[in-house]
């Protein structure tokens, strides 16, 4: 993928493709076509580690960094869920304590997509302070997998995202020199500007995978032959739900398009990222259900795609904001008042 240009990919500079935001969110739409942990593995490397080096980082940090992972020859993660704090990252218990040139790391992450086997981890964590205007700021840190006291444990039995590394992480007494803070970093804003890079690329991944299980659906319909030796896509019960289907497909696309031309514009909005990612990840959800219903028991097999989407799916609608936690980031916009 790497040699395809997919990591990083609009990004500018430092061997990265250099796409524009549409065609970035039409790579990662095919992505997802096959499997939602293909693209979370493309998400995580492009929007929640290169964009936040590229972003807050030094020349010197881009430079020894980006490179190596636009090309592949270095993977990276983003720390940030906690096994205590999801929705909720201000209440992060992760500490960086300054101690000379050096910070100090101790804590716990949760739900990391390539934990394992990263080179590199994005650490956001809180920084005491004597200066009360700065007590317990949250910043970012590149913390070096290969640290004494980084330690990295896989979480096994998943159902959904079968095809991606999933960890947790444990910091204890990580020394990291201080250049490698990211200067840029400053409270949390700074990761949520990570996650509405991934978020919009969500929004275009879902997509995909909604395409497989209609693709998948519409087959199926035109082959299966029931009653007066006729194919199922004759009877007007399917085809009211393959119209249904390609339908809300063709609606997530024009939405998710918008936000890409308002994001190569400079213009989008952060409501317009959570408006694409929720809408679009349950629009495929449900026609990952209505697809099922269409193949009948056959839709349960491995032999067709589309319960393996829907279990992705599942984690889908989760990571990177619940459906909820962005419909309360969509109130907000709407009404100007915060229900969280």
């Amino acid at each position: 993928m790497g040699e395809m240009g997919f990591f990083g990919a609009n990004l500018e500079g430092y061997g990265c493709a250099g796409m524009s935001n549409v065609e970035y969110g039409l790579v990662t739409q095919e992505l997802e076509r096959g499997d939602s942990g293909l693209r979370s593995f493309v998400s995580v490397q492009s929007a929640l580690v290169m964009y936040p080096i590229y972003t807050f980082g030094t020349e010197e940090q881009k430079n020894t960094w980006l490179p190596a992972l636009a090309a592949g020859k270095k993977l990276g993660c983003f720390g940030l869920t906690e096994p205590g704090f999801g929705s909720n990252p201000g209440g992060m218990t992760t500490t960086a304590r300054k101690s000379g040139d050096e910070y100090i790391l101790n804590g716990e992450k949760m739900w990391i997509t390539s934990g394992s086997i990263a080179d590199i981890a994005i650490i956001w964590a809180k920084v005491p302070s004597d200066d009360p205007a700065d007590e317990n700021k949250v910043r970012g840190f590149l913390v070096e997998t290969d640290r004494p006291g980084f330690s990295a444990k896989d979480v096994h039995g998943k159902w959904s995202l079968r095809a991606s590394v999933t960890s947790g992480l444990v910091l204890q007494d990580v020394h990291i020199p201080a250049t490698n803070l990211l200067p840029g970093t400053g409270g949390l804003k700074s990761p949520l500007m990570c996650l509405n890079q991934a978020r919009y690329g969500i929004s275009w991944g879902a997509i995909g995978a909604a395409m497989s299980c209609y693709d998948t659906a519409l087959q199926y319909a035109k082959t299966r032959k029931q009653f007066h030796n006729q194919p199922i896509a004759g009877h007007q019960l399917i085809q009211e739900k393959l119209v249904w289907m390609a339908t809300e497909i063709s609606k997530a696309q024009l939405l998710s398009l918008q936000v890409g031309r308002l994001k190569d514009a400079g213009k989008v909005g952060h409501q317009h990222i959570s408006m694409a990612k929720r809408n679009n990840v349950w629009m495929a959800l449900e026609i990952a259900r209505m697809a099922r219903d269409v193949l009948g028991a056959n839709g349960i097999t491995e032999d067709y795609p589309i319960m393996r989407h829907m279990m992705n799916l599942e984690s889908v609608k989760t990571y990177e904001g619940t459906h909820d936690i962005h419909a309360l980031i969509l109130g907000q916009h709407l009404t100007g008042i915060a229900a969280y």
